[in-house]
């Protein structure tokens, strides 16, 4: 049986493989995920502990588990390391292995949910384990809940959870992905903590004209071209930057010279900043600063030889803190242009922006750990640009941060380069250290013996 002294590697490594293995795809339908295979595996490792373990199914297939180690001071915190088991669709093709063999290979784990984020659920699952294995009582309660549908706006996971079993994963505050990349700066090495996350504003653009036949497209009125049209305009429009708390104290916390930083707190000048900086440091800055629409999905057309009166586009909006659903929908508008009567704008998903306090107990709680990996270290905050279960548990009033702890061998641009990519993968060291850091916050922030 395993201690707290016990190196994690090989058990959070196994584990790992096996989440990887076991495939539960969420391509966005019902019946897809089919988390309760790895609940399964979850359940199984464990066992024999003594925790206190739950299991949620609301539609068939799609469970979630929800494990606990109760407090002994009712009036102490509870902490909840939150993990999801879905993993996005991946083109076999692209990858230089199979992306559900789990393999260990020069010390990496490859696989899709490598680092989206089957590395930190299984890291938080052996950490849970260890703990309740040496017998630790602690003063607060702390909830390992790893749950379904994650990808998919969490409907039948985080989302279930917080709207119909609230008891079970009610928290003062929440972990879960993704942060705690090593990121050199002039001051030393810098570990970012996702304090918030942008909102999400997905919706249908029907663009209407007038049917006519192929044969004479002279003068026309085709939906289709007018789409692209559409389409080219809201790529290349540029809502105003928006320079908020969270991305100052970020940029200040790294210290960075002054000639460095002033453009891009500057909302007449981050924009020509951006132009200058390499593309995967451009792409998220310009993510944490602005109102993004990417144009993803289009929809039209009956028959080679008609003219189509109506083209459907499907449009991706990523909201900053305080936008509401009129202001995004003004922005929209204000991209297409003088072809708003020929357009109708349909909200699919609204999903407002949030973020916790950067000032808190866990946030601490943070510092003192990483510190004990990383010396001289130092946490900066950050908003992460796509979506996590963290908001759920804001919105109960929760301090949600997204964070972990990785080896200097990933760089964030390759992290982020292999969030839904291909060759996704994790060196084991970063499984070791994302295992003893969860026992570690766990130990300081909740107490006990």
């Amino acid at each position: 049986m395993a201690t707290a002294l016990d190196d994690p590697t090989a058990e959070v490594t196994d584990l790992l493989q096996h989440l990887i293995r076991n495939r539960c795809v969420n391509d966005g339908s019902v019946a897809s995920g089919d988390e309760a295979r790895s609940v399964e595996t979850l359940r199984s490792h464990l066992d024999g502990t003594g925790l206190d373990v739950e299991v949620y199914e609301p539609q068939p297939g799609r469970q979630s588990l929800v494990a606990r180690i109760e407090g002994r001071d009712p009036s102490a915190p509870t902490l909840t390391l939150l993990g999801h088991l879905d993993v996005v669709p991946v083109n076999e093709e692209h990858w230089q292995r199979d992306p559900f063999g789990g393999e260990l290979v020069d010390g990496e784990v490859w696989g899709r949910g490598a680092v989206d984020m089957l590395n930190l659920t299984s890291s938080m699952a052996v950490a849970v384990r260890r703990l309740a294995a040496r017998g630790w009582q602690p003063d607060g309660t702390l909830v390992f809940a790893a749950v379904a549908d994650e990808e998919a706006a969490g409907t039948w996971g985080a989302r279930h959870l917080a709207d119909h079993q609230l008891d079970a994963v009610r928290s003062d505050y929440v972990l879960t992905e993704s942060g705690g990349i090593p990121m050199k700066s002039p001051g030393g090495l810098k570990l970012p903590v996702m304090v918030g996350e942008k909102g999400c504003y997905w919706c249908r653009i029907t663009v209407r004209g007038t049917a006519g036949h192929g044969s004479q497209p002279y003068r026309t009125d085709n939906a289709l071209v007018k789409a692209a049209e559409v389409v080219r305009r809201i790529a290349e429009h540029r809502p105003e930057a928006q320079i908020g708390e969270v991305w100052r104290r970020y940029l200040e916390s790294m210290d960075l010279p002054e000639e460095a930083t002033a453009p891009l707190l500057d909302p007449d000048r981050i924009d020509g900043r951006l132009e200058e900086l390499p593309l995967g440091a451009a792409r998220l800055f310009h993510a944490c600063t602005h109102q993004t629409m990417s144009p993803n999905i289009v929809h039209g057309g009956s028959k080679v030889n008609t003219i189509p009166d109506e083209v459907t586009l499907e449009v991706d909006v990523r909201t900053l803190p305080g936008q509401d659903q009129g202001a995004v929908e003004a922005v929209l508008l204000e991209a297409v242009g003088d072809l708003r009567d020929d357009v109708e704008i349909e909200p699919a998903v609204f999903d407002p922006a949030t973020e916790s306090p950067i000032d808190s107990p866990l946030w601490d709680t943070l510092a003192r750990v990483a510190g004990r990996f990383y010396e001289g270290s130092a946490n900066v905050p950050m908003l992460i640009a796509g979506a996590t279960d963290a908001r759920f548990f804001r919105r109960l009033g929760a301090t949600a941060y997204g964070f972990g702890l990785f080896s200097r061998n990933l760089r964030y641009e390759d992290y982020g380069r292999m969030f839904h990519g291909d060759d996704e993968r994790v060196d084991v060291e970063s499984l070791r250290l994302s295992t003893e850091m969860w026992e570690a916050v766990a130990l300081d922030l909740l107490g006990g013996s």
